[in-house]
C-alpha cells in the first residue's frame, strides 16, 4: 500500500532538511527566514481566488501547505512539536469552538455562533493565564497595515468603541483631510506623514461601516489601474516617458474607454 500524499510530502521535507544529503538552501533556513515566504504564499492564494483561477488556486494552496510542513519539520528537529501535533491541536480547537456542531450547545444563527466563538476564545486565553488581555490582542504586528487597521477597529467596536453609523465616520474623513491640508501648508514632513496615516486609518474605518473590505477594494482599484495603464502602453505610438502631461492624460482617458 502506497503512502498517502501527505506522508510523502512529510518525507520529502525531511529529506530536504537532512544535514548530510539534503538541499543546502533548505538546510540553511530557520523560522525567521521562512516566515516571509509563508506570508507571500498566503497572498498568492488570495490572488488566485480573486482571479477565479482554480487550477492556480490548487497549486498555491499546495505551496501554502508546504510552508506549514516546512515550519513543522524545523520544529520537529528542535524537539518542539511535529506536523501531527499541529494537526491535532487544530482538530481539538475546531471541535472546541464549534459546540453547536460537535456538542450539545445549539446556536440559533450566525451571530450566536460568533458570540460563542469569542467566549470560547476568551476561555482559552484564561486557561493560558492571559485573562487580562487587551481587547485588541490577537492581531499580529506583521499583518499588512491595511488589514491590521481593519482588524483592530473591529475588535475595538466589540467593546463599544465605535461610531454608531457610517455618516459620522464620513465627517471624520473630512476632518482628517483638513488636518492633512494644514500639515501640507506647514510643510513638516513628519506631520504630513502622521496626518496622511490618520486619513487612511479613517478611510478604513469608513469602509468597515459600509461593510466593504478595504483590502479587497484597494486590490480591485489597483488591478483597474494596472489594466488601464497597460492598455495605455499598448495604444501608445511612442514611449510614454516621451509624452507631456496633456498627452498622457489624453492617452489615459482613451485607455479607460477600452480597458474595462
Amino acid at each position: 500500500m502506497s503512502d498517502s500524499p501527505i506522508t510523502q510530502l512529510l518525507s520529502i521535507m525531511a529529506q530536504l532538511r537532512d544535514p548530510e544529503s539534503g538541499c543546502p538552501w533548505d538546510i540553511k533556513q530557520d523560522f525567521d527566514s521562512i516566515a516571509p515566504y509563508t506570508i507571500e504564499e498566503a497572498f498568492e492564494v488570495a490572488e488566485a481566488i480573486a482571479q477565479r483561477d482554480y487550477p492556480e488556486l490548487k497549486e498555491e494552496l499546495g505551496d501554502l501547505l508546504l510552508q506549514v510542513v516546512f515550519h513543522s519539520q524545523m520544529a520537529r528537529e528542535q524537539g518542539l512539536f511535529d506536523f501531527n501535533e499541529v494537526v491535532q491541536v487544530l482538530c481539538d480547537k475546531m471541535i472546541r469552538r464549534h459546540p453547536h456542531v460537535f456538542g450539545d450547545d445549539p446556536a440559533a444563527d450566525e451571530q450566536a455562533v460568533k458570540v460563542n466563538w469569542e467566549q470560547i476564545k476568551q476561555q482559552e486565553r484564561a486557561s493560558k493565564g492571559r485573562e487580562h488581555d487587551s481587547a485588541l490582542d490577537g492581531v499580529p504586528a506583521g499583518m499588512p497595515a491595511l488589514q491590521r487597521a481593519a482588524k483592530l477597529q473591529k475588535k475595538a467596536a466589540k467593546v463599544g468603541f465605535d461610531w454608531p453609523e457610517a455618516e459620522p465616520v464620513r465627517e471624520q474623513v473630512n476632518l482628517e483631510l483638513a488636518e492633512l491640508d494644514e500639515a501640507l501648508r506647514n510643510g513638516h514632513k513628519d506631520a504630513i506623514e502622521d496626518e496622511l496615516g490618520d486619513v487612511i486609518f479613517t478611510l478604513v474605518n469608513f469602509s468597515r461601516h459600509l461593510k466593504i473590505d478595504p483590502e479587497q477594494a484597494l486590490r480591485k482599484a489597483t488591478a483597474k489601474f494596472e489594466r488601464r495603464f497597460r492598455k495605455m502602453e499598448e495604444n501608445a505610438l511612442q514611449p510614454l516617458k516621451s509624452l507631456d502631461l496633456e498627452a498622457l492624460e489624453q492617452a489615459w482617458q482613451a485607455a479607460k474607454k477600452t480597458a474595462d
